[in-house]
C-alpha cells in the first residue's frame, strides 16, 4: 500500500480548519500521515491544531510564498510516495483516499489525479475549482467537466466515469511525489492559480497521464483566499494565464494562440470598463505587464521537457470554449463535445 500524505496548505485558516480538518482527520486510510504546512499564519491556526489535533504533523514556513511557493517548500519536508494537496476549505468523505490510490496504482503513468469535486454550500453540484476534471480549448482557456465559466452543473452522474484529463484541481490534488519533483514542482513565479494547470500541462510533456476519479468525492467552499470579482484574482488568473502560455505551448501554436488572446483580452478589459468596472479593466492591464516583464527574464533553457501541439495532448477541446458559451449558448461540457460531432 503506497504511503500517502495529506498536506493542507494553510494561511489564517483557522475557521476552515476549525470546520473542515476532523473529516480529513477521520480518512479511513492506514499507510496516512497528515500535515498542516503554515504560511506564516498571524491568526492561532498553529497553536488551535496543536492543541486540538496532535496526530498533524505542522510545518512552518518563514513566509508566506503563496500556493506555489508554499507547497514546494513545505513538500521538502514530506516523505510519502503520495503527496494529496488538499485545501483547507476542502471537506472530504472517510473513504475518500482510497479509490484515487487503487486507480494510480493500475498504471505508474498516472501521475496526478483528482476525486470527485462538489460544492460544499450546494452539495449536488460540481464546484468551480475542478469539478469533474480540468480541460483546455485551442486558445488556452480552462474549464472543467461539469463547469464552464461560471456556469456549474448538477450531479446527476453524467461525468461518474473515470477519464483522462488535461489537468486536476489543486483543492484536492493527488500527486506522484517523484513526478512532482522530476518536473520541478510548482513554478513559484505564480504565487496562487492557474499553478497546477502548469503543473499538470508540464507533467503531460513529461510523458504522464492526469486522471479523474469520481468514486471519490469531496466538497469545497473555494474562494477562501480570494473570492470571485477580486481584482487581485482576476490579475493572476490573467497573468498565471499568459505565462504557462508561453513556457508549454509548442513554438509553431504559440503566436497564434496568444495574438488571438491579446485581441479576447483586449475586449475583456473594454467589457469590464463599459460594465462599470474600472479596477477589472486596471487589473488586465498590469497583468500584461507584468507578463510581459516576466517573459523578458523567462529563461527557456530552464526547462528542458519536449513541447508538444496543442492538440496532440489529452483533454483539450479542440474549439474554443468562450465562443460556443456566449454566441452558441453551450453552458455545458456534454453540450461542447456534442457540437464538435
Amino acid at each position: 500500500m503506497p504511503s500517502v500524505a495529506v498536506v493542507i496548505l494553510n494561511w489564517n485558516g483557522r475557521g476552515f480548519l476549525e470546520k473542515f480538518l476532523p473529516s480529513v482527520c477521520r480518512s479511513s486510510y492506514d499507510n496516512l500521515q497528515l500535515y498542516l504546512a503554515d504560511n506564516a499564519s498571524t491568526d492561532d491556526s498553529v497553536t488551535f491544531v496543536q492543541a486540538h489535533f496532535p496526530q498533524v504533523k505542522i510545518i512552518q514556513n518563514p513566509e508566506n510564498n503563496g500556493f506555489a511557493g508554499g507547497y514546494n517548500q513545505a513538500l521538502q519536508h514530506v516523505q510519502a510516495d503520495i503527496y494529496v494537496l488538499l485545501n483547507q476549505d476542502v471537506e472530504v468523505e472517510p473513504g475518500w483516499i482510497a479509490p484515487v490510490v487503487a486507480l494510480m496504482e493500475q498504471d505508474h503513468r498516472i501521475a496526478a489525479c483528482q476525486p470527485k469535486l462538489r460544492a460544499y454550500h450546494h452539495r449536488e453540484f460540481f464546484e468551480y475549482a475542478g469539478a469533474a476534471g480540468g480541460w483546455m480549448d485551442i486558445l488556452g482557456y480552462t474549464f472543467c467537466r461539469g463547469r464552464i465559466l461560471y456556469t456549474t452543473e448538477k450531479d446527476t452522474g453524467q461525468y461518474d466515469d473515470v477519464q483522462d484529463v488535461f489537468w486536476a484541481t489543486g483543492a484536492a490534488l493527488f500527486i506522484r511525489a517523484r513526478c512532482f519533483h522530476e518536473v520541478g514542482g510548482f513554478d513559484a513565479a505564480f504565487f496562487a492559480h492557474m499553478e497546477e494547470v502548469d503543473l499538470c500541462w508540464r507533467l503531460q510533456r513529461a510523458g504522464y497521464r492526469i486522471r479523474y476519479c469520481p468514486q471519490s468525492r469531496v466538497y469545497h467552499v473555494g474562494g477562501g483566499s480570494l473570492p470571485q470579482g477580486n481584482p487581485r484574482k482576476l490579475y493572476l488568473n490573467f497573468r498565471n494565464n499568459l505565462m504557462m502560455l508561453w513556457k508549454n505551448l509548442h513554438p509553431a501554436d504559440r503566436w497564434i494562440v496568444l495574438s488571438q488572446r491579446f485581441f479576447l483580452d483586449l475586449l475583456a478589459a473594454l467589457k469590464s470598463l463599459v460594465a462599470g468596472k474600472p479596477k477589472d479593466m486596471a487589473a488586465i492591464i498590469r497583468a500584461y505587464r507584468d507578463y510581459r516583464r516576466w517573459k523578458r527574464s523567462y529563461n527557456a533553457a530552464q526547462d528542458p521537457l519536449p513541447r508538444k501541439k496543442l492538440l496532440q495532448m489529452t483533454g483539450v477541446f479542440h474549439g474554443i470554449m468562450i465562443w460556443r458559451y456566449y454566441f452558441l449558448g453551450r453552458k455545458k461540457f456534454s453540450g461542447l463535445e456534442k457540437s464538435e460531432k
